[in-house]
């Protein structure tokens, strides 16, 4: 089954339709922490996410423009970039005919905070990260507690060669995440995003599929 997002959820309804707001400092994870506040506060708050850097991949001036919507703690996601993306990746993406965007889906701190650390090292390290972060999945995001969790995505930030002071400085900008809550809310509005992965080709919203029904969509593009 899908991960599927509840009507209206654009403000992380997963969290009881409410909104997220941030405290300036680290909790028992040693993470800026996340809690709940009303939705009206989210909605209203002024937020700039033209700072967003979009982690892509492929020719600039590729025929096709592919964005996945995806989240770290999805177990479908990470069986899409398991299958699903290298075979894009190897037959659309690096032979120039597709350019690629991922975009984070949030539904929980969790999901957040993996999204930090893949984001920590730049856009140079971000795909890469993010590799680490799906493949490992099924032991950090049960890792048990909250800050057992923080600790195996630490682990994953230290194996992606970055030092204990940037993780920390990653994990604490609640600046940051703020941003990207607010990139994620107006990026799942735009799009129509309900589920998760899903993918917009050439701005056209589409469900997850197999490579063979992505493959033929691309193909009849590219005719």
């Amino acid at each position: 089954m899908k991960w599927i997002l509840p009507a209206g959820a654009v403000a992380l309804a997963l969290f009881g339709g409410g909104a997220w707001y941030l405290t300036q400092g680290a909790g028992q994870t040693g993470a800026a922490d996340v809690r709940l506040v009303g939705a009206a506060q989210a909605q209203t708050a002024d937020i700039d996410i033209s700072s967003v850097t979009e982690m892509v991949k492929g020719a600039e001036d590729a025929p096709i423009e592919v964005i996945e919507y995806a989240s770290y703690t999805c177990p479908h996601c990470a069986s899409a970039h398991a299958n699903l993306i290298p075979k894009l990746e190897q037959n659309y993406i690096d032979t120039g005919k597709v350019k690629f965007t991922y975009r984070e889906v949030y539904f929980d701190k969790v999901g957040v905070w993996a999204s930090l650390i893949a984001r920590c090292g730049g856009e140079e390290k971000f795909f890469g990260i993010t590799d680490l972060i799906y493949k490992g999945q099924q032991d950090w995001a049960r890792a048990g507690s909250e800050a057992a969790v923080i600790d195996e995505l630490r682990k994953i930030g230290r194996l992606a060669g970055m030092d204990g002071d940037q993780i920390e400085a990653c994990l604490n900008d609640g600046d940051q995440i703020a941003t990207l809550v607010g990139w994620f809310q107006a990026n799942a509005a735009e799009h129509g995003i309900t589920s998760t992965p899903s993918f917009v080709i050439d701005g056209k919203t589409h469900s997850n599929m197999s490579y063979e029904e992505f493959s033929a969509i691309l193909d009849a593009k590219l005719d």
